[in-house]
């Protein structure tokens, strides 16, 4: 039986309530506007775009869209868990999103690495500089999915625990904006140039 009923009438209804969606919409907006940006400057200098662009590896890239979608799938089954009461379930489930975050930021470390081996770095040109602030940016989104993944996973599992339908939601819908971001950055950066 459904425990966790959602009032439609509540301001908190959009999954994650009207604040966590202001929050979403500002991210997207900041992230694309940098974008827009940085196919201003790809259509002033496709060369070096295009140059730069080979020197990212697309198969890390990929491998890492497949660790976001993978958790990000995982957290929507944990949200599923929840509404149906089945905490050990959802926290299994949070756990399952957490290993793919975690897994992201691993690979990304390494991609990370392997720039700054070859001297790649922010002051390499206009392509990375763009590449380095919105992937660094992206990632501390993801950091900070991971901090409140885990916060609301022990605030779930607590046995006096008073985290609701909203608190999971609301760390779905964070969540899902870190999956998001990463999905229009990818092509944009990787592939596109």
């Amino acid at each position: 039986m459904n425990t966790h009923k959602i009032d439609y009438k509540n301001i908190y209804y959009p999954p994650g309530g009207i604040l966590m969606w202001i929050i979403i919409f500002l991210e997207l907006l900041t992230f694309g506007m940098a974008l827009v940006v940085f196919v201003y400057y790809g259509k002033e200098q496709p060369e070096l775009f295009h140059q730069s662009r080979l020197q990212l590896n697309s198969t890390l890239g990929a491998i890492n869209t497949i660790f976001l979608l993978t958790s990000g799938f995982f957290m929507a089954n944990a949200v599923h868990e929840f509404k149906e009461n089945n905490l050990k379930k959802s926290s299994l489930y949070f756990k399952l999103t957490m290993l793919g975050g975690l897994l992201f930021l691993i690979l990304k470390s390494v991609e990370y690495y392997h720039k700054i081996e070859t001297g790649i770095t922010p002051e390499t040109n206009v392509f990375f500089t763009f590449y380095w602030l919105l992937t660094a940016f992206h990632l501390i989104h993801v950091i900070m999915g991971l901090v409140i993944l885990i916060w609301t996973n022990y605030g779930m599992m607590k046995k006096k625990s008073d985290t609701g339908v909203e608190d999971i939601e609301a760390c779905a819908a964070f969540w899902h904006m870190c999956d998001l971001i990463w999905l229009l950055l990818f092509p944009v950066l990787y592939l596109i140039f």
